[in-house]
């Protein structure tokens, strides 16, 4: 099985939101259909804007982990090294 460490932004350089999960094409289709109470339904983040894929779950979770505990500059850098535009990348994954 697969796993997916994964960043949603609100808007470009809005409020980010770091996660894994084992199908990425699912669980951002429920964040942006709101069906995720909490932080991400609160602040309206939506836009999947980046993401790696694991073969591993524990590696999965140890590199959210780590990207949670980066500050806010080291997150944009991580999401513009791949994905200028902050675009969503989530149609292509469909």
């Amino acid at each position: 099985m697969i796993y997916f460490v994964y960043m949603l932004a609100s808007q470009r350089n809005g409020t980010l939101y770091t996660g894994v999960t084992n199908d990425v094409a699912r669980r951002t289709g429920e964040h942006k259909e709101r069906q995720v109470p909490g932080f991400t339904k609160k602040y309206g983040v939506e836009i999947l804007v980046w993401y790696e894929i694991h073969e591993d779950v524990r590696t999965a979770i140890e590199r959210e982990k780590q990207i949670k505990g980066w500050d806010r500059a080291w997150k944009i850098r991580l999401i513009e090294k791949e994905n200028s535009g902050w675009n969503d990348l989530s149609p292509g994954l469909i």
